[in-house]
């Protein structure tokens, strides 16, 4: 099945504001994490039914080298990424987005 992404509003928000503090830490750091999400987000279309259920009907994907997980949800034929947060952060933080 061929599945449509979405990313919100603060999902985008979230990127950015990774993108930008890798950015102040090495010039082409933000570059390469950019690379990861576009990276994870390709694998999560082909299969999201592979990643495993965090809480209600949110799944989270590991984005390769960075510790942040993409959270997400499968609605029909559409993927709907909704944060983009840390490994150490507590989840619960963004569920008033939902």
């Amino acid at each position: 099945m061929k599945y449509d992404t979405i990313i919100l509003p603060f999902a985008k928000q979230d990127i950015k504001e990774v993108f930008l503090k890798y950015k102040s830490i090495r010039k082409n750091l933000g570059d390469t994490f950019i690379l990861s999400i576009k990276k994870e987000v390709k694998i999560i279309s082909k299969n999201p039914f592979s990643y495993q259920i965090k809480y209600k009907n949110v799944r989270v994907g590991l984005i390769e080298t960075f510790p942040y997980l993409i959270h997400f949800s499968v609605y029909g034929s559409i993927i709907v990424i909704k944060a983009v947060f840390h490994t150490s952060r507590n989840s619960n933080i963004w569920l008033d987005r939902d």
